[in-house]
């Protein structure tokens, strides 16, 4: 049987359930059998902020929503999340957690950890396979899924990752405002990082493997503002348990630095929804419309894997989706 939160705290009382809860949000997870696979309205792939949003908005509606996720959120790394108000310097997972706790109280909502492994279309059902073995069907699906990002293998990147190696000025800029910066990257994406973190530095320097990459009137931008750009490749980052403290190059010299600024490859962390024929974008992105919907009808998507990575983005594509999925229901019900 399906167990959602208001079950699970009708059924036990409140002081079993307190108990639960101390231990862990994650006690109310909905459990899904084998035996029992209803015809949910929307099934969710993906349980975090985007995803949650989504589910909120489509909850309040009293749609039918099995929210289904892996478990792995692309800003594990990150000790801290700004930008975001009412959240801002909360850890990730703890504005996650609480995100969940506020979805689970709306009794049409189940949730199920697990990993969406195929999807198909079946007599204009969704049929959705787990990785656990589970067949569930659905009228529609939004994918949530986030991205992947890529680690380019350099010693001590992993271990710097979100924390003084960073992708987003708007993210984590404000923290290091001041401070001995650097910028990793060629051409355009250089140039677009120096514009965005200049405001912030005590000192910026730019290591690009090719500084023709960088076009003439860049070159001369940068160093109109005092912008070293530096023709080298990275050889290792040298850290103290994640800070940074240095960048050591291929011809022997060591840079101090307190930051770097770095936009790894990145890819779906999700191939579902590309394996059913979604449509992606130049910059491998799925493509949606103004309605998140991909290029399939009654497949959306939200968050990172289809729009800018930020949470308060990931959030307001979340309940876009929601809205415009609970409105295609309507439509097509009423």
């Amino acid at each position: 049987m399906i167990i959602n939160r208001r079950s699970f705290l009708q059924k036990t009382g409140t002081t079993l359930s307190g108990i639960a809860l101390s231990n862990s949000l994650f006690a109310f997870n909905s459990k899904l059998t084998d035996e029992y696979l209803p015809l949910f309205d929307v099934i969710i792939v993906g349980g975090s902020y985007s995803g949650l949003s989504a589910a909120l908005t489509l909850g309040r509606s009293l749609r039918k929503v099995l929210v289904i996720d892996g478990g792995t959120p692309c800003n594990m790394p990150a000790p801290h999340s700004h930008n975001f108000l009412t959240q801002d310097g909360k850890a990730p997972l703890d504005i996650a957690h609480m995100a969940k706790q506020d979805v689970l109280k709306y009794p049409s909502i189940s949730w199920l950890d697990d990993q969406v492994t195929h999807s198909e279309l079946k007599d204009n059902v969704i049929v959705v396979e787990t990785a656990n073995g589970k067949k569930i069907r659905s009228r529609r699906i939004l994918f949530a899924t986030g991205l992947k990002d890529i680690m380019p293998g350099l010693n001590g990147y992993n271990a710097c990752w979100g924390k003084s190696i960073l992708h987003c000025p708007y993210c984590h800029g404000y923290e290091f405002k001041g401070k001995k910066i650097g910028i990793w990257g060629d051409g355009n994406v250089a140039f677009h990082y120096a514009l965005l973190v200049k405001n912030y530095v005590g000192s910026l320097q730019i290591f690009t493997r090719d500084v023709t990459q960088l076009e003439k009137t860049q070159r001369e931008a940068l160093s109109r503002n005092g912008i070293e750009f530096i023709e080298s490749t990275v050889k290792e980052l040298k850290h103290k348990e994640g800070w940074l403290e240095s960048v050591l190059l291929d011809n022997g010299r060591t840079i101090s630095l307190d930051v770097l600024y770095h936009r790894p490859l990145f890819e779906q962390q999700c191939k579902v929804p590309v394996d059913m024929g979604c449509e992606l974008t130049a910059h491998g992105l799925l493509k949606t419309d103004s309605k998140q919907q991909t290029s399939l009808q009654g497949i959306y998507a939200c968050g990172d894997n289809s729009s800018f990575r930020s949470i308060p983005v990931a959030v307001a594509t979340g309940s876009t989706a929601g809205a415009a999925i609970n409105m295609d229901l309507a439509i097509t019900d009423f």
